[in-house]
């Protein structure tokens, strides 16, 4: 039985690049998809949204998810910078799905997130697209434990400038907020977080720090520390650094040592030379532990490669793939990398994210430099596992 397809069309004609894209990904589907993803890349957003509504008239698919995007992934391939149409079609018998679209609601003088599905114990997964401009998608996701407990959320964040990004769920195109939906049932699922950054330097404890600004490490005014660390690194590590430092902030806090996926990386966002102190992005805390990163292709390669052959659920059929719009052809040179790394997952249909979604150690996080992956696998004695 044939239960995933996925189909890629490019040319400035996105409603013909729909048509075919999902023509592609459904024709060899034994029977009627349950759940379509269509990505759709171009510079107006009237041209995407016409090309939604024809994939979705088009399409007999019971749920319909997707997003425009800065680029997107399928057949074996990744297209960036050009207008083209991702689609990934999946049969998933005996499985409930929930599709959704959240909203932000002032209350209180608080934020509040309406429209999330109420969680039942069959949940499997959430897939999860957010436009960056309009939901707080960091705070969302990052406290999406205390309303969806035990429950992995995979994604990314919708590319276009604000006012552009342009998200679709069934039959609804909206320019705001989240949309998704959640998988419940017979479904064997897992999720892959692969990183695109490696440590340098040792770790360090924050001494001092308030809200995103890292004044302190180790006792050492921090912008002091970050100096003494780039004196010693090597040229070429020198070199990585300069083309755009990052940070870690560990995970684990009792791990006897701090390697390469053991960190969120957050970007190095500003420096004040007066004060010795650190722009970073996102909020660190006194007593944390911390380690600068830089971007490395060979790295990220190693990484995704490792985490592929280490697969022990079984043959994949099909899987999503949500990889950072730094990685592609900034990093390594070319767009197809990701996509040909998952070559023994079957059928892989995503795209290149202004920000990941997925889990790492059972807690959902918004990544940067990574590539998420959602894998269905054939069968399974687990419901999700997060590496």
């Amino acid at each position: 039985m044939t239960r995933f397809g996925d189909g890629l069309a490019m040319g400035p004609d996105l409603v013909r690049a729909a048509e075919e894209a999902v023509r592609q990904a459904t024709r060899a589907l034994d029977g009627r998809a349950d759940l379509l993803c269509v990505f759709v890349s171009g510079t107006d957003p009237q041209e995407v949204e016409r090309a939604v509504r024809h994939a979705m008239a088009y399409s007999d698919a019971r749920t319909v998810l997707g997003c425009s995007a800065d680029g997107v992934i399928a057949a074996g391939r990744g297209v960036e910078e050009t207008s083209a149409v991702s689609a990934w079609a999946a049969i998933l018998p005996g499985a409930r799905l929930e599709p959704f679209r959240l909203e932000t609601l002032q209350a209180d003088e608080r934020l509040v997130v309406v429209g999330m599905p109420e969680s039942t114990p069959e949940d499997v997964v959430g897939v999860l697209l957010a436009d960056p401009f309009s939901f707080p998608v960091d705070a969302f996701v990052e406290r999406s434990e205390e309303v969806l407990p035990g429950l992995p959320l995979v994604g990314g964040l919708a590319g276009g400038g604000e006012g552009e990004t342009r998200l679709f769920v069934d039959d609804q195109i909206v320019e705001s907020g989240a949309v998704g939906v959640v998988i419940s049932g017979p479904v064997h699922a897992i999720t892959l977080l692969s990183q695109g950054a490696r440590p340098i330097g040792p770790p360090m404890t924050v001494t001092s720090a308030e809200q995103n600004i890292l004044l302190e490490l180790a006792g050492v005014p921090a912008l002091d520390k970050l100096e003494e660390i780039i004196t010693e690194l090597s040229e070429p590590e020198r070199e990585l650094a300069t083309q755009g430092l990052l940070i870690g902030i560990a995970m684990d806090e009792y791990a006897e040592e701090h390697e390469q996926g053991d960190f969120l990386v957050r970007g190095v966002v500003g420096v004040d030379a007066d004060t010795g102190a650190l722009a970073v992005g996102d909020v660190i805390s006194t007593g944390q532990t911390v380690r600068f990163q830089v971007r490395d292709a060979g790295a990220a390669d190693s990484n995704l490669t490792r985490l592929v052959r280490g697969f022990d659920m079984g043959p994949v059929e099909g899987a999503l793939l949500f990889s950072c719009n730094g990685r592609g052809r900034a990093m390594f040179g070319a767009s197809d990398h990701d996509v040909r790394a998952l070559d023994q997952f079957g059928h892989v249909g995503g795209f290149f994210a202004d920000g990941e979604i997925g889990p790492v150690r059972g807690r959902n996080h918004i990544h940067g430099f990574t590539a998420s992956i959602l894998a269905f696998a054939e069968s399974d004695n687990r419901k999700d596992s997060a590496i």
